[in-house]
């Protein structure tokens, strides 16, 4: 499909200070000056991004499941593939941890239509982004489409993944329900843990609460800092953008290297007893766009210039 074209635009692409795509038929691999960042799988029950490297080549997302765990891994939470998104509860569907007596697949349909690549050598930046097309299923019914775009530019120590997701409601209303559960999410190295063997990282958001105080809290990033897995500093935070759904929005942030954006958990993370005070309805042949952005940064919280990352996604419309 859009496999010749991808071709010529890897073949007219010099490798060096570049991004290059290699696409398979259910996966594609981000390599960034010849060497890999990052690959879009489909091999697990939702499509998600794994490995996550820093810019110093350490590993940043935890292996398990998608590989063996690695030494002072845990092999807990397997829903918690690297970069992915789910929800816990999408018209009482469990497309987060498979918990619930119904449970619901992410089915990834195709890549497309869009695949740009563009670079400037001045500034030692690049860029690249894909576009992929996915369907909320539970067995034969369709709860919501998704399309999926992956915006990723790599500029000196820093590579940023912008994460936009376009959901309908294709057949009837969506009701995603108030749960911890979810949605937009990463699951970090062991070292960059707040406990554990290996663990040395920090949590910070925006708001200057820190590690404990940050989880279930509204803020505009969370940043986790600490070693990658090769013992080198790194920051790894995440922007909820101001257009998303009840910005700012609450964090799923544990000291075991979880971090979630999560719109729609309010009645969790603020201990009500109304347990569908987070509730979202989308009606049927309506759309929801969910806007983030990560960024991988090889040094500390001072160099990652978080508040001018957070400054330049946010005006961007």
């Amino acid at each position: 499909m859009h496999r010749s074209f991808l071709s010529l635009l890897l073949a007219s692409t010099p490798l060096c200070g570049q991004i290059t795509l290699e696409q398979k038929e259910t996966s594609l691999r981000v390599n960034i000056d010849g060497e890999l960042f990052t690959e879009y799988r489909t091999d697990q029950r939702v499509p998600c991004l794994y490995p996550l490297l820093s810019p110093s080549g350490g590993g940043l997302s935890r292996n398990y499941p998608l590989t063996e765990p690695g030494e002072d891994e845990q092999s807990d939470h397997p829903h918690h593939v690297s970069m992915w998104m789910s929800h816990g509860l999408v018209n009482e569907v469990d497309f987060w941890a498979q918990h619930l007596k119904r449970k619901g697949t992410i089915v990834h349909k195709s890549f497309g239509p869009h695949f740009t690549t563009s670079s400037s050598t001045g500034k030692l930046s690049q860029s690249t982004s894909f576009t992929v097309n996915l369907s909320w299923e539970e067995g034969e019914t369709v709860h919501l489409t998704e399309v999926r775009t992956y915006s990723i530019q790599a500029s000196g120590k820093s590579r940023t993944i912008d994460v936009t997701s376009v959901l309908t409601a294709p057949n009837a209303d969506a009701v995603f329900g108030d749960t911890k559960e979810g949605t937009f999410a990463l699951r970090l190295a062991p070292s960059l843990r707040l406990k554990g063997k290996v663990a040395k990282g920090s949590i910070l958001n925006s708001n200057g609460e820190k590690n404990g105080d940050c989880w279930g809290k509204r803020a505009a990033w969370v940043a986790y800092s600490g070693p990658d897995n090769s013992g080198e500093p790194a920051v790894v935070a995440v922007f909820d953008h101001p257009s998303n759904l009840r910005h700012p929005t609450w964090w799923h942030a544990r000291n075991y290297g979880l971090v979630a954006a999560n719109p729609f958990g309010q009645h969790d993370f603020e201990r009500k007893k109304d347990k569908h005070l987070g509730d979202h309805t989308l009606k049927k042949g309506t759309s929801l766009t969910l806007r983030h952005r990560v960024l991988f940064h090889h040094g500390t919280i001072k160099s990652a210039k978080l508040e001018s990352t957070w400054k330049q996604f946010s005006k961007q419309k």
